[in-house]
């Protein structure tokens, strides 16, 4: 398999972008898909009011756009870095024409593509049958030791933090002083406190 990759890294060309540069918008026709290579790239949709909803961020060894390339479709979504990045960018022509040179390759997208697809539908899941403070609890869970009272750190503002749970800062703030007041969480400036890990579990399956 790390043959298989490095014969794929070789098809792809490198590219910068700066901070809140986008990499394409809604609708441009999809030539190519990414991988990042080092900074952060966020995934969102926007509705004609300007609410954004955040699909997904990618970090470096992330792959995305791929699904859409092969679909031969325009991408859905709008992809942005989130801070100075690079990617490599893998032209669709110059994939296909990998392929054909070395049908093992094609095994690596079986891969991603299925792998995509699993996180796609548990983020749907997330997004649809989760509430607000269901979505923020899972989020802190991910972040956290697994020991009573760990420590998270918000490296994100929260407008950006609401958009990964698909909620506005005003609903996101009101959940956070809730689970204070509730005994869950304490919050001191960009520090969160779980102060019961076991209990917040129990906030997650109800």
């Amino acid at each position: 398999m790390d043959d298989i990759q490095d014969k794929l890294k070789a098809l792809g060309r490198k590219k910068a972008y700066k901070k809140a540069e986008f990499l394409f918008h809604a609708r441009d026709e999809a030539r190519g898909f990414y991988r990042v290579q080092s900074g952060e790239v966020r995934v969102f949709k926007m509705d004609e009011e300007g609410r954004e909803v955040e699909i997904v961020r990618l970090k470096p060894g992330d792959f995305f756009g791929e699904a859409i390339v092969f679909a031969g479709q325009k991408f859905p979504a709008y992809a942005q870095a989130v801070k100075d990045t690079d990617v490599l960018f893998f032209e669709k022509d110059a994939v296909f024409s990998g392929i054909k040179k070395n049908p093992s390759t094609a095994s690596l997208f079986l891969e991603l593509l299925a792998g995509k697809c699993l996180i796609l539908n548990a983020r749907l899941e997330a997004l649809g049958l989760k509430t607000v403070r269901q979505r923020l609890a899972q989020y802190l869970l991910s972040r956290c030791s697994g020991t009573n009272a760990c420590k998270v750190e918000l490296t994100i503002k929260k407008t950006d933090l609401a958009r990964q749970l698909a909620t506005v800062p005003e609903t996101l703030s009101r959940n956070l002083k809730a689970m204070q007041t509730d005994g869950l969480i304490e919050i001191r400036g960009r520090i969160l406190f779980i102060k019961d890990c076991l209990r917040l579990k129990r906030d997650l399956s109800c």
